[in-house]
């Protein structure tokens, strides 16, 4: 029988721990509120911004198939095209880099639930465009799926595609199907795989389906206030290869404002990430690590947390560490915590 959730923790695991931690650490916050001053939000931007949210254009369409084979680095598999898109059909092209995949995530459910791994990829790294699950928490994969099905959780650009496709799954998918794909995320050791740099020039870049990728004609062009994330080889991203790299520009100076901001919370302007992410920043308890992950990604929480688009368990806490943070804070925070070995 399925075991049933409550409030995202399964049913017959002991729940002291993480109420007790989330009860200290609610604590911890509440006393340094008053040392934070307004919750404000320090900008006022009405948008989200458009380089950590890519859009899938309107007028997009995939090549045809045209019957070819997909190979890639340091792999004996081939996939046909129509297994590359099929979305019940995870791509492992590296078998030994993990442990047998459970069917929920190897193929999903038809019709409603696709196989985890091919979004997320065999080993749980994920890419831009969504989350990397390695590591997580089994609870906090578990809370998340519960926060997409009752709304909680949700996006400041929900238009899309990895978003509408999460939201969808989380309707389908059955209790146990959760527990058994948590558990094997769970279980999982992330993996380095992002390069920062600081830079005042970055390649031009257009949106390839899901994320952002350096321009054919290439070209180059001011960063702003921004962070600019694309794979080194775009061919094999879209193959879901879970061995792509990716290398993230960042504003010249990011990494030391970030480091400050993290690690000191920026006299006063947030709270140290430690505090509750650990002091390696890779997690502590039911609580997710942050260190190595997609600064996109990272960005696009602490803006859904910032504007109320995240309400679910712990989403409290968060919103008073983000409420002060303005848009160049938040480049430099996820710019420092991509840099940080996962």
């Amino acid at each position: 029988m399925p075991r049933k959730i409550v409030n995202g923790v399964m049913a017959g695991r002991s729940v002291a721990q993480p109420l007790a931690m989330h009860l200290v650490l609610l604590a911890t916050v509440a006393s340094l509120a008053s040392a934070w001053g307004p919750t404000k939000p320090a900008y006022s931007a009405d948008t989200p911004p458009a380089w950590a949210y890519p859009v899938t254009p309107p007028d997009f369409k995939l090549p045809p198939d045209d019957g070819s084979v997909k190979r890639v680095p340091d792999s004996s598999a081939a996939f046909s095209i129509g297994q590359i898109r099929d979305r019940f059909f995870t791509k492992d092209w590296h078998p030994g880099d993990h442990p047998a995949m459970p069917e929920i995530v190897a193929r999903g459910r038809k019709p409603d639930v696709l196989a985890c791994g091919h979004c997320h990829r065999a080993d749980g790294s994920g890419g831009p465009e969504n989350a990397n699950l390695a590591g997580l928490p089994t609870d906090y994969i578990v809370q998340q799926m519960a926060d997409f099905r009752s709304g909680a959780r949700k996006s400041s650009v929900p238009q899309r595609l990895p978003v509408s496709l999460m939201l969808s799954v989380a309707r389908a998918i059955s209790e146990d199907e959760v527990g058994k794909a948590a558990a094997y995320f769970s279980s999982l050791k992330p993996k380095e795989r992002i390069k920062v740099i600081e830079t005042d020039t970055v390649p031009k870049t257009y949106i390839a389906w899901l994320i952002f990728t350096a321009s054919k004609d290439g070209g180059q062009e001011p960063i702003d206030q921004r962070i600019v994330e694309v794979p080194d080889d775009l061919d094999q991203f879209e193959s879901y290869d879970d061995r792509a790299r990716f290398t993230a520009y960042a504003p010249v100076g990011s990494l030391e404002k970030g480091e400050a901001l993290v690690t000191t919370g920026g006299a006063g302007k947030t709270v140290q990430c430690a505090i509750c992410h650990g002091p390696d920043l890779r997690g502590l308890g039911p609580i997710p690590s942050i260190a190595g992950r997609s600064p996109s990604y990272i960005v696009r929480q602490l803006y859904d947390l910032k504007h109320g688009q995240r309400t679910g368990l712990w989403s409290s806490l968060m919103a008073r560490v983000v409420a002060n943070l303005d848009e160049e804070a938040l480049v430099s925070i996820a710019a420092y915590l991509a840099s940080r070995e996962p």
